[in-house]
């Protein structure tokens, strides 16, 4: 009996992408101890973890064991669901539409759901289930993805989740839906007349989504990159990011030494200033380091959507490695202050229960993928192997 767990462990492992698992690993370490360096300040007597420190780690773990679940479950099954899928997800947005809360660092978002003292944001689960649902919709598609017909089909698809996000006051995971929604369609293979129309009707768009859309909060938030001194209290937040960000030098102050860190001086920097703690307490390399091992962790993603036999599997990886790079690129920038802070985390790296579970999520259907797409090769190899009196016909 033990002899054969151990067989089947073996097998499990040659059959996963443990490059991938060794990178994700390394950032959640990463990510945990950053976190646990940014809530050191908020301790009290007697306290060794805050709070967000022991739900960063416990969704690691969990996820991680959440994402070997998933992975051990043929990916053809998950993506055959993605009608109830969703239905779920849809189901999921109204229900924070219509119960949802918003927590103190977010007044602006009511798009969480919470359970006793735990929130959790829904829209970080319907991401993962817009990859599923709208990689399916395209592969319907595939064949006639440039007819209008089609393209207003999947700009209804795209519009469904984005429409309810925004409706939560939640802009950035909408941008998030929206890049998402564009990634994916380039890798369909839509045409670039499309997206050059669309990026003129963005454009076009752009003074009614000012005045109608936006929120006197929200609005403020881009005023302040531009004229931080009129807008000190919206400024504040990136202002101290910055400087500390630039206070580390190339190697940093040292891990639980940064003085804008460790003083609590950054607002929310255990979440969207993660990145300015990573600056001041390990420096420029430290920077490097995470910005080095995310990008590792999406061309791998990558690699395995080009790899896979499906075109929904395709779809399915460049979907979440968009997701991850799409949130890499405009946390760095509300860091660096290029981007208004509109909530959006760094990918395991800020403190969060449900975006960290969530990711593990969609980290375990890529796992699938690649398992079951080379345990098909394996079979196919040994197939075109076989001999047969025929075989020379």
């Amino acid at each position: 009996m033990l002899k054969k767990f151990f067989s089947l462990s073996k097998r499990f492992i040659s059959e996963t992408d443990t490059v991938l698992t060794a990178l994700i690993a390394a950032a959640s370490i990463f990510g945990v101890i950053m976190v646990y360096s940014t809530t050191r300040y908020s301790l009290e007597d007697g306290e060794k973890f805050s709070r967000d420190a022991l739900v960063m780690a416990i969704a690691a773990v969990l996820g991680l064991v959440v994402m070997i679940i998933i992975s051990a479950i043929d990916y053809e099954m998950i993506m055959k669901l993605w009608p109830i899928i969703g239905l779920f997800c849809v189901a999921l947005m109204i229900l924070t539409l219509t119960i949802g809360v918003a927590p103190d660092a977010r007044p602006d978002a009511k798009c969480w759901l919470k359970f006793g003292g735990t929130y959790f944001q829904s829209s970080e689960l319907v991401k993962i289930g817009f990859v599923i649902t709208y990689s399916m919709h395209l592969e319907l598609l595939k064949d006639k993805i440039n007819k209008p017909l089609s393209i207003l089909l999947l700009g209804v698809h795209a519009l469904v989740p984005t429409a309810l996000v925004i409706r939560t006051g939640d802009m950035g995971s909408a941008l998030v839906f929206m890049l998402m929604a564009v990634g994916m369609l380039y890798f369909a293979g839509l045409h670039w007349g499309f997206f050059a129309g669309g990026a003129v009707l963005a454009i076009a768009a752009s003074p009614l989504l000012w005045m109608f859309m936006l929120s006197k909060y929200q609005k403020d938030r881009f005023l302040a990159l531009i004229k931080p001194d009129e807008f000190p209290d919206e400024a504040y937040q990136q202002l101290m990011g910055k400087n500390a960000l630039g206070s580390g030098g190339f190697f940093g102050q040292g891990l639980f030494k940064g003085a804008y860190t460790q003083a609590g001086l950054v607002p929310e920097a255990k979440n969207d200033m993660i990145f300015t703690a990573i600056g001041e307490e390990t420096g420029f390399f430290g920077c490097f380091v995470a910005l080095l091992l995310l990008l590792f962790i999406v061309l791998k993603i990558i690699k395995t959507g080009k790899e896979a036999r499906d075109f929904s599997a395709q779809l399915a990886c460049y979907g979440i490695a968009v997701m991850i790079a799409s949130q890499v690129l405009i946390n760095v920038g509300m860091c660096l202050m290029i981007l208004p802070v509109i909530g959006i985390t760094l990918p395991f790296f800020s403190a969060g229960g449900s975006s960290t579970l969530c990711l593990y999520i969609g980290i375990g259907l890529v796992f699938s993928i690649y398992r079951y797409n080379r345990a098909r090769e394996a079979v196919n190899f040994r197939l075109s192997r076989i001999s047969t009196p025929f075989s020379e016909f």
